[in-house]
């Protein structure tokens, strides 16, 4: 076959990897294609050392009550959040007013809009960032050299009003149940602001960052991971932190989301109608390092599809995000440089991003 031959057959089958995993999925897939297949390291059988893991090493987070972090035990369950941020980055949150018809309702109604037409799924795929309502698959699908085994709908929901009219209008009910979704996370996470500002020891009411978070970016992003032929062989999501400040995740019933942990990957067992909640970027900067943000990636299945909905919430976009002063001084040099969202969109829109290489690059290296 010539070269002038070879182009467009490698131009459609880039174009039919764009099209996302579930198209590919419904038109019947019995092999994981070559675009989806990671290098061994990098496969689920191995850690970040290259070391194979034990067959199933299931991890129990700490968990949160939130009708404790509300009463009388409040200054028991704070130590607890400082203790999880430090060690895990990660924990889970029950009894928080949203177990019933919102969280039960998100689910549902998430994996009615992956069950559409692709023609109608594919109205809301556009490869601008800063789009209101973006329709994708992938990791970052434009930088990726191999693709991940998941597709995503990702809507910017603050201000609510600004952004709720872009949303998908199909489902009937999805802009209703999103938004409810929306609002009760976003209430959450300034109940969990507070909650971690305490931790830190630095004062909840009369705080800039705090009222600054209260007013930030919230994106929520539903992730759609189909059952894999060949679940050994790919990733639903690569090793990465998250970008922001504090991450709200509720997941379905189905297990896959794995944190590096003492160097090796552990499976987070789902806790029915729990909130898993992670440290991000951000909170690592504002807290100058004490808190981590921890590497975390998503597994595939041979059987069941899983869905999770990330509610991601940070400062301001045009903000900038530095260690509080509250946690600086002689003896506890600032750890990082200041840092913005312009930087990162600069960062990411030259390379490939993965693991915490953006929070590594604004590190200062003290002599």
């Amino acid at each position: 076959m010539s070269p002038t031959m070879i182009a467009p057959v490698v131009v459609e089958e880039n174009n039919k990897y764009q099209k996302g995993v579930k198209h590919l999925c419904d038109n019947g897939l019995t092999k994981v294609p070559t675009k989806y297949i990671w290098p061994e390291p990098d496969r689920p059988i191995f850690t970040k050392s290259d070391k194979l893991t034990k067959p199933k090493q299931n991890l129990k987070l700490p968990i949160i009550d939130f009708n404790e972090l509300l009463g009388p035990n409040r200054s028991h369950v704070l130590r607890t959040i400082a203790e999880a941020c430090e060690t895990y980055g990660f924990f889970q949150v029950v009894n928080h007013g949203m177990e019933g018809d919102v969280s039960r309702n998100m689910i549902e109604v998430c994996k009615k809009f992956f069950e559409l037409p692709y023609e109608e799924r594919s109205k809301y795929m556009t490869s601008d960032m800063s789009a209101p309502v973006r329709y994708g698959t992938s990791f970052n699908q434009n930088k990726d050299n191999v693709f991940c085994w998941r597709d995503f709908l990702k809507l910017y929901a603050h201000p609510l009003p600004d952004y709720l009219p872009y949303w998908p209008s199909s489902p009937s009910d999805f802009r209703s149940l999103a938004a409810t979704y929306a609002t009760e996370t976003k209430e959450m996470f300034e109940m969990m602001v507070k909650a971690i500002m305490e931790s830190l020891e630095i004062d909840g009411d009369d705080n800039e960052a705090a009222k600054e978070l209260k007013e930030g970016s919230q994106m929520v992003v539903v992730n759609c991971y189909p059952p894999c032929p060949e679940p050994e062989l790919t990733l639903g999501m690569p090793p990465h932190s998250d970008y922001g400040f504090l991450t709200l995740l509720l997941q379905d019933d189905v297990e896959g989301l794995q944190i590096l942990y003492r160097d090796e990957w552990v499976t987070i067992d789902p806790i029915p109608g729990s909130f898993v909640i992670n440290v991000g970027d951000h909170l690592e900067i504002f807290s100058n390092g004490r808190y981590k943000s921890v590497l975390h990636r998503v597994l595939v299945n041979s059987t069941k599809p899983r869905i999770s909905v990330a509610s991601l919430h940070s400062f301001p976009l045009t903000s900038v995000v530095k260690p509080s002063p509250k946690l600086i001084d002689e003896h506890n040099p600032s750890q990082y440089m200041d840092t913005d969202f312009a930087t990162f969109l600069q960062y990411i829109s030259t390379r490939e991003p993965k693991w915490k290489n953006f929070l590594e690059s604004r590190k200062i290296h003290h002599l």
